[in-house]
């Protein structure tokens, strides 16, 4: 009888379990010192806050998905929520003159709605989330382009009529925008969710419904108001994402959101196997988005276009899903 062979297997399979659990750490710690021995200012303080501040908003959205992730869904439609949020709170500003905290509870209720739209049509219709949010994708994406008209919302820009639009942006809004706020408010988010997910009855529940939504039904759980709490989880973070948008840049691009549904999706599948969670978590999430953002500064200061940027993301996607998905089926 040939022994080698089962030890081999055995091997084998202690090393892929040790990558799972912590190959995203392993690459990113490699990826610094990479571009930390290929560029000179790569280590430097200012570069650091620059790729966090670079991954904030990104992150804050890629938690909104991974909180419905949680549950089974796939909210697609959180890059096009973003977008919305951010043309409304900048519009509440330089349209409709309202201040500070009334602009931003409007976007922020109105972006709820959305969440809401979301739930009513996944949980009544029981249609699949992925394909369901696909098509709200792109239903408020075109809600946001005919809302500004397809223009950039902007202090005094010319209006339809003719006249400049009076409406200032507030100072303190911007400041949301700026180090070190737009930082504290992505890690505050993190960490709360984490906790959330980790140590409350209520995250352990969501994760449950994940896992096997009859089950969960046949223990009691509320599957549907979960289902449903997740998915306005979801909106409200691309909505604060798209609020934060606005701040940095202090204007509402033409589906400004849009670009970062991608990083989202590949931040929270990377999120996956972070310590060997092998489910959607929040400081997975966040490692994922540092990789991301790690891989995009550190290619810019070697100087790559931008437009091989996209390869190398979907490159990093592709892995994430094919050791999620080979993990699940051994």
């Amino acid at each position: 009888m040939n022994t080698a062979e089962p030890i081999r297997k055995k091997k084998s399979f202690l090393l892929f379990d040790f990558l799972y659990k912590y190959g995203t750490l392993i690459t990113i710690l490699l990826l610094i010192a990479v571009f930390g021995t290929m560029t000179d200012n790569f280590l430097s303080g200012t570069n650091v806050i620059n790729i966090l501040r670079s991954i904030s908003i990104v992150t804050i959205i890629a938690i909104g998905l991974t909180v419905s992730l949680t549950v089974g869904g796939f909210d697609l439609s959180v890059g096009s929520t973003a977008s919305l949020a951010n043309a409304l709170v900048i519009s509440m500003f330089v349209w409709h003159e309202h201040s500070f905290g009334l602009g931003i509870f409007i976007t922020i209720a109105f972006c709820l709605a959305v969440g809401l739209i979301n739930a009513f049509l996944v949980i009544n219709f029981k249609i699949q989330d992925m394909l369901m949010t696909l098509a709200t994708m792109f239903i408020f994406q075109g809600v946001a382009l005919t809302y500004t008209r397809g223009a950039t919302i902007s202090q005094n820009m010319i209006l339809p009529n003719g006249d400049f639009a009076t409406g200032q942006i507030p100072d303190i809004f911007g400041k949301l925008g700026q180090v070190p706020w737009i930082i504290i408010i992505m890690l505050v988010i993190v960490v709360a969710v984490h906790l959330f997910l980790s140590y409350t009855k209520h995250g352990r529940y969501m994760y449950m419904i994940g896992g096997n939504q009859e089950a969960a039904k046949l223990s009691g759980i509320a599957v549907s108001k979960y289902r449903l709490i997740a998915y306005l989880v979801s909106a409200l973070f691309a909505a604060i994402g798209g609020i934060v948008l606005g701040a940095r840049v202090m204007n509402a691009e033409v589906n400004a959101g849009g670009p970062y549904l991608m990083d989202a999706v590949a931040a929270a599948f990377i999120g996956y196997s972070v310590l060997g969670a092998g489910k959607p978590n929040a400081f997975g999430t966040f490692a994922g988005a540092v990789l991301i953002g790690i891989l995009s500064n550190g290619l810019i200061m070697l100087s790559v276009p931008y437009y091989a940027m996209d390869i190398v993301k979907g490159a990093v996607l592709a892995l994430a899903l094919a050791i999620t998905y080979y993990k699940r089926k051994h």
